[in-house]
């Protein structure tokens, strides 16, 4: 009887040894298996709708969240809401990579060439994806002309390429469209349907459109750009007085941080334009500062600064990038597109 009682103890720990082996293969496939929201724990069919509804649909978006926000939008309670964000978090293996990781994940960069090769040369070969990248200066400095252009060269990276264009001031014009996609050898036709318009009447409704993209890219448009003309302008003009700064740069930083999302999450190329203004403090040299100050230009992959040069050329400066020098590039905004000088 002893002896049977050892063996048949032996049995099922070597049964239980082999179950937890199981398991552990089992959910170390699964960490690379394509999870959705309602596989998180305490997550049931009503909760997974509700946080789809507020855009937290992928476990990503679960992972990078707050515990406050899971719990006033899902209904569950706070240590459910760790539980959830715990096990995304784990699942996307969300720690860090070494450099050589890093590399191989920088191949799939694509940069959207702008024509003129003083220009792309002075940003690294063109704009790169999964950065922002602004531009600022004074009216008539080329920032609307860049952004047409890049709405019409992005689609030669691949016909399929979608442009998003977030328009807050008008500037608009698919006529431009029209001069530029012929200037590249494309369809004009063709061209504009590749670009979806959204025109922005306040700061609120900017944002709201922000987050729509994602909806568009999830119905199978395939978004390589982003365009914001511009940027500022609404927050510029809704927040007003010193007593008011704080609020617009905690606005305006929301804002940033949803379009680089955008930008890392698809791989895509965020290019904003932003105003400026004149310091009247500075009494030499250029006076010209852009607006949003540190909170616009941190969140800013790439800075270019555009101006005026001589006999109706534009001249840009890189002021800011993680790896290229700073310099300058001189060019003319022609009907067909930019002409180096």
């Amino acid at each position: 009887m002893a002896r049977k009682k050892i063996n048949g103890e032996c049995e099922m720990e070597e049964e239980g040894e082999e179950m937890r082996e199981d398991l552990e293969s089992r959910e170390s496939t699964e960490i690379g298996a394509d999870l959705t929201i309602e596989d998180l724990p305490g997550v049931g069919a009503a909760t997974a709708e509700k946080l789809q509804a507020a855009g937290f649909d992928t476990l990503m978006a679960v992972a990078v969240a707050t515990p406050g926000e899971l719990t006033d939008i899902g209904g569950v309670s706070e240590p459910t809401a760790r539980k959830m964000i715990q096990f995304a978090r784990e699942k996307l293996k969300m720690g860090f990579i070494s450099g050589d990781e890093l590399l191989k994940k920088r191949e799939l960069v694509e940069k959207i060439r702008t024509g003129s090769e003083a220009l792309d040369k002075l940003l690294g070969g063109g704009l790169e994806t999964g950065a922002i990248t602004e531009a600022f200066g004074e009216f008539g400095s080329g920032k609307t002309q860049i952004a047409h252009l890049l709405c019409v060269r992005c689609q030669l990276l691949s016909p399929e390429n979608v442009a998003v264009f977030i328009d807050t001031e008008n500037t608009f014009r698919p006529e431009r469209i029209v001069q530029l996609a012929k200037g590249a050898g494309l369809d004009p036709e063709q061209a504009l349907r590749n670009i979806k318009v959204a025109r922005a009447y306040n700061s609120d409704h900017q944002m709201l459109l922000a987050e729509k993209i994602d909806e568009l890219i999830k119905k199978g448009l395939k978004v390589k750009l982003v365009v914001v003309d511009s940027l500022t302008a609404h927050f510029r003009a809704e927040f007003i007085g010193r007593g008011t700064l704080a609020d617009r740069q905690q606005k305006l930083n929301k804002h940033m941080h949803a379009l680089m999302k955008l930008a890392d999450t698809y791989n895509l190329v965020v290019y904003v334009t932003n105003q400026v203004m004149a310091k009247p403090d500075v009494f030499f040299g250029d006076p010209t500062q852009a607006i949003g100050g540190h909170i616009v230009a941190h969140a800013s992959t790439f800075r270019i600064y555009l101006r005026k040069g001589k006999k109706g050329s534009r001249v840009a400066k890189l002021v800011d990038s993680p790896a290229l020098p700073e310099g300058e590039a001189a060019f003319y905004v022609e009907a067909d597109g930019l002409r180096d000088i």
